[in-house]
């Protein structure tokens, strides 16, 4: 009991360094757990390797899918360019847009797909309303971490706690009942963001930008400059047909074909819209209307419908400056997206009943979406962020391995000790507070796949419901707001905000401790001991 009370400890202190440190891939670091948990006796080799067959894994792939779904059919573009539409409104106006819709669709497609898909329409939409991005891209970030509160498919994080509520005696919670404490949040998020934002977001200048901002819009413009040629953007972007401009490889089979506009492709019958000589620069560079043998290096517009774009662009012949998937991303509601909306519909409405385990619901709507013609299967398979299902799935183990070896009973015993046995609000805040702090260094789902077990034995030891125990697990692991590195959403908008390493707990701590006290008091009101 001992020798595997001190391996599960040490495994997890080795774990914890690895995340934190960030030296070593984080995938490397997750596989690292279920291989020493075995090696050292911790569980036997299936009990090691069970996550990877673990139904929440296999649910949250297909959430991935749903996501590229709606993102290839353009939804996510439509609601993005609603939403850009409130430029015009002032900051006030334009920042209460953008949190409330960067929760919202948190809530229907995930953090990470919410905050990739408002991120150029917030920058661009900040430009044109002349505020600097630094101050609305942390709170877009932190609005879509308080919008996963709203649904059971909002994080990775309310799955996992929905199915240890439900095999530690309680039940697993509704789709929309996370609501309950996810819209107050949302709502003191906004009204945070709102009212000391300006004392408490810092003015940063990014270097550059890249191609963050940059959607058909911008690209046609861009494209009319370095191209000379007079480019309609609506005719040429359309649900069915788009552009992509690519580089003639150094040892293409093209070099030294004779191309003009207006000809079309020897493989994929594209059209060729426009091109220039490697060595042009925008300013000289005018509309090739003769023919012109192409040369390594020299740029080309192609069009032609989005399948053959997809084929072309994988060509050794030629490379693409940008993905044209990204491209067909950005138009919005494009082919598909009426049946990716219907299948959305139904998903979320079996979900709602709870009739239907959530991982058939997913495995029907990526079967749907795949029949349907919306994406294809390698499409589907490449959505999916293999490093969050490994990780998920390697560090699963690691909560049986705290319940099979005591150290679950060991953490809660001690923290009792501290606490006292009196109060099961002091024993939630012990454990709230711990995830709280190992949330800013380390995945927020490793975080309370590790502690969820130590809630459990607390809420057994005490003779108390789960239920407050793992909604709180929740709260607080969706309050990764101190560090650039506690969540991707984080990083992701850390270079285009210009952002430093302290920029964040300035609005991230009094944030925090709102989501900490609504973990250790709200929720025990609306789900009581």
């Amino acid at each position: 009991m001992i020798d595997t009370l001190v391996a599960t400890f040490t495994i997890l202190s080795l774990a914890v360094l690895g995340f934190a440190t960030n030296r070593i891939p984080l995938v490397i670091v997750a596989m690292f757990v279920p291989v020493a948990l075995w090696a050292t006796g911790v569980l036997p080799l299936g009990d090691a390797l069970a996550g990877f067959s673990d139904p929440i894994v296999l649910f949250i792939a297909t959430l991935f899918v749903l996501s590229e779904a709606l993102a290839t059919t353009g939804i996510t573009a439509w609601i993005g360019t609603q939403l850009e539409r409130c430029s015009s409104f002032g900051r006030t106006g334009l920042l209460a847009t953008m949190v409330g819709g960067s929760a919202l669709l948190a809530a229907i497609i995930s953090i990470n797909g919410a905050v990739a898909a408002l991120l150029p329409v917030a920058v661009v939409a900040a430009a044109r309303a002349g505020i600097v991005p630094s101050m609305m891209l942390i709170p877009l970030a932190f609005a879509a971490g308080a919008g996963s509160m709203l649904t059971l498919t909002g994080t990775p994080v309310n799955v996992i706690v929905s199915e240890v509520a439900a095999e530690a005696g309680g039940r697993e919670f509704g789709y929309f009942e996370f609501a309950l404490v996810g819209l107050p949040l949302v709502v003191v998020t906004m009204l945070l963001v709102l009212t000391f934002g300006d004392r408490l977001l810092p003015e940063r200048t990014p270097e550059h930008l890249g191609d963050v901002a940059a959607d058909p819009r911008d690209r046609v413009r861009s494209w009319q400059e370095s191209y000379a040629a007079d480019l309609d953007a609506a005719r040429l972007f359309t649900d069915s047909t788009g552009v992509v401009e690519v580089l003639i490889a150094p040892r293409s089979t093209l070099i030294g074909r004779r191309v003009s506009p207006g000809m079309t492709t020897r493989d994929e019958n594209l059209v060729v819209v426009a091109l220039r000589r490697a060595n042009d620069s925008p300013s000289g560079s005018s509309a090739r209307s003769a023919a012109l043998p192409l040369q390594a290096g020299d740029s080309v517009l192609v069009r032609g419908p989005w399948d053959a774009l997809h084929r072309y662009t994988r060509s050794p012949d030629v490379i693409a400056v940008e993905a044209s998937q990204s491209l067909q991303r950005s138009v919005p509601l494009g082919a598909g997206w009426k049946r990716c909306l219907g299948v959305l519909i139904a998903a979320i409405a079996l979900l709602a009943t709870g009739g239907v385990p959530p991982v058939i619901v997913g495995l029907l709507a990526a079967g749907a979406l795949v029949l349907l013609r919306v994406i294809s299967v390698p499409q589907g398979l490449r959505a999916v962020s293999w490093d969050t299902v490994i990780l998920i799935a390697a560090l699963i183990p690691m909560s049986a391995a705290f319940v099979s070896s005591g150290a679950a009973d060991t953490m809660a015993e001690l923290l009792i000790r501290v606490t006292g046995s009196a109060s099961p609000h002091l024993a939630l805040l012990a454990v709230c507070a711990l995830t709280l702090v190992l949330g800013q260094f380390i995945s927020n789902v490793a975080t309370v796949l590790v502690m969820a077990p130590v809630a459990v034995s607390f809420a057994q030891t005490l003779d108390v419901s789960v239920q407050p125990f793992m909604m709180a697990l929740a709260v607080v692991g969706a309050a990764a707001f101190l560090t650039p590195i506690a969540t991707p959403v984080n990083l992701m908008v850390l270079q285009p905000g210009g952002y430093r390493f302290g920029d964040y707990w300035r609005l991230g701590l009094p944030l925090a401790l709102l989501f900490l006290v609504a973990a250790v008091w709200y929720v025990p009101v609306i789900w009581p001991f």
